[in-house]
């Protein structure tokens, strides 16, 4: 079902790419059954709401990016990124340690190249992580005004944030018009990506300018 999901969103994998996301499910599935990884077990639901889910804005990173994936949880969107994309630079945040290690066993048994670290994004951003990646990511994290606040800080000067949202993104991009600015971005693009009931908006910010030293807030509201 999930290559023919794909299909349908103009994306074309092979038997490696089936190989993976079977290896891939079946390991988040045995990981579940001892942490609270996913709600989502069922490989249908899995395929749409996870692998498709993440994958779904995969046109948007350019090629070879360096990628940083905040609050990977079971590795969504990264590691599906990578599966279908293998030129991506991936790496993963996550606050809980529990979490990376399963990111990191992930990689392991997929046998594909990729980062996975205990930390939070306004942690990172004090570290030589700031401003060092091409494209800052996240699904399902936080309202747009939060989350540019997470990931901005984390983008490079000409790279770019893409947030997987829902709802009312004109809403939410309204209310993070100040923050957007000052922290050094410009929304780009919104496209919306409607598959198998799923309805999903991407939102793409570029980064025109370095984000002020004060931001992140070590505390964010």
């Amino acid at each position: 079902m999930l290559k023919d999901v794909l299909e349908k969103m103009g994306i074309e994998i092979g038997e490696r790419e089936e190989t993976l996301f079977d290896v891939y499910y079946r390991h988040l599935i045995e990981w579940n059954e001892r942490f609270n990884l996913t709600a989502i077990t069922s490989r249908k639901e899995v395929d749409v709401k996870h692998f498709a889910d993440s994958v779904s804005a995969a046109k948007f990173f350019p090629q070879g990016s360096s990628v940083v994936d905040v609050g990977s949880g079971a590795g969504f969107p990264a590691i599906p990124l990578k599966i279908v994309r293998p030129d991506l630079d991936i790496t993963m945040l996550d606050s809980l340690q529990k979490r990376v290690n399963f990111l990191l066993s992930a990689l392991a048994v997929l046998d594909i190249e990729g980062r996975a670290f205990h930390l939070r994004a306004e942690e990172a951003a004090y570290t030589d992580m700031r401003e060092s990646f091409d494209v800052a990511t996240a699904r399902a994290v936080a309202n747009t005004k939060l989350l540019v606040q997470y990931l901005l800080p984390l983008v490079k000067v000409g790279g770019r944030a893409i947030l997987y949202k829902g709802g009312d993104v004109d809403a939410e991009l309204k209310e993070a018009e100040s923050a957007i600015k000052t922290l050094g971005g410009m929304v780009t693009l919104t496209e919306r990506c409607d598959f198998e009931g799923m309805g999903r908006t991407i939102i793409v910010i570029d980064k025109t300018f370095s984000t002020p030293t004060q931001y992140p807030r070590k505390k964010i509201k």
